[in-house]
């Protein structure tokens, strides 16, 4: 491959598929460098010198001036120097040119496959960046195939900027059948490096989804009126999520739940059901815990004075509520507040 060509070839991908240049010029220039040094044992400093007006490349082996040479592949004598120009002064360095019939060569048996494999890492690269960005986003997917270990593989986007994106068996909410060719909303966790590049992974079980999808349907979520504070799921069951106002003025409740409770009902059929409570968020511990285990009524809360920690006391008829079936409600409530709630009836007598 010709120098000419490399040329041709990186402008061409530059308009084609906006990778830059540079980028692959520097590929092309690290794999020149390697290879001359594999081929000539103890090259230390090989120089490659691009001329983008002529189109053109040049390989040097960069050696320091000394009196007497320990290590040829680094090393020149001063007499050698002088040699090449009188101007040579000892500790100064000599750029000796490779011969272009030997880069010619190198550069013909690697400018193609690092071009190929350039490219490759500068889509990933690409791919990367772009998705990278969008963490903790929610997209809209189609899925496309469900492989035997159970991982749904969607397609995200449209057209060339359109990519892959995985959901494990773990991202994916129990009791929820997808089939190819349906349109999902999902969460974007992260986007992992691996070596057959970059991964998109996404769920359906994440809180941060149910925060986005309110964030879609609540106006006063998205200009920061209304704040939630937290979420707790059990993904296709039961979410509760605190939430607060700034304005004073302003339910947070209601303000996501909705005229006629459209918004929160959106939120609901996204998530095929899923139950949803919202509570307000409060600054004192005992209200917001006894607001957390709402649809139960508390009657009083006693915080413990070592950590976070906490006696919640409710009537007797609604401690089978209070707790939740197979202990839902209270174990929402307590990841929720970040309390350790221990729930008694009001006819409680020990300590």
């Amino acid at each position: 491959m010709k120098c000419e060509e490399i040329f041709a070839a990186l402008e061409l991908l530059e308009k084609e598929r906006g990778i830059p240049q540079d980028f692959m010029m520097g590929k092309i220039i690290q794999a020149l460098t390697a290879a001359y040094k594999k081929d000539h044992e103890g090259v230390e400093n090989v120089i490659v010198d691009v001329n983008e007006e002529k189109k053109d490349l040049r390989m040097y082996v960069q050696k320091e001036i000394v009196e007497e040479v320990e290590n040829p592949g680094s090393q020149i004598s001063l007499e050698d120097a002088r040699a090449m120009s009188a101007k040579y002064q000892l500790g100064g360095v000599v750029n000796i040119p490779v011969k272009n019939v030997e880069f010619g060569r190198i550069a013909a048996g690697n400018g193609k496959q690092v071009i190929i494999q350039g490219l490759r890492e500068a889509e990933h690269g690409m791919i990367y960046d772009e998705w990278g960005s969008k963490e903790h986003e929610i997209l809209t997917g189609t899925v496309h195939r469900i492989d035997p270990r159970g991982t749904v593989h969607l397609r995200i986007g449209s057209g060339s900027e359109a990519t892959e994106g995985l959901m494990g068996s773990n991202e994916q909410v129990p009791g929820e059948e997808l089939t190819e060719g349906q349109l999902v909303k999902v969460y974007l966790v992260e986007v992992r490096r691996t070596t057959r590049g970059p991964q998109v992974m996404v769920s359906r079980t994440h809180p941060g989804l149910v925060k986005r999808l309110f964030e879609l349907e609540v106006p006063e979520i998205y200009d920061g009126t209304v704040e939630i504070r937290s979420i707790a799921r059990e993904a296709g069951s039961r979410t509760k999520m605190a939430v607060w106002s700034s304005d004073e003025n302003v339910d947070p409740i209601g303000a996501c739940v909705g005229p006629k409770g459209q918004r929160v009902a959106a939120v609901v059929n996204e998530l095929r059901g899923e139950k949803i409570d919202i509570i307000k968020y409060s600054d004192d511990p005992a209200e917001y815990i006894a607001a957390a285990l709402a649809p139960a009524d508390v009657v009083e809360v006693r915080l413990s004075d070592e950590g976070k920690l906490c006696r919640v006391i409710v009537p007797d008829d609604q401690l089978s509520l209070a707790i939740g079936k197979e202990g839902q409600n209270a174990r929402l409530a307590a990841r929720l507040t970040g309390y350790k709630i221990d729930i008694k009836p009001a006819s409680y007598t020990g300590e």
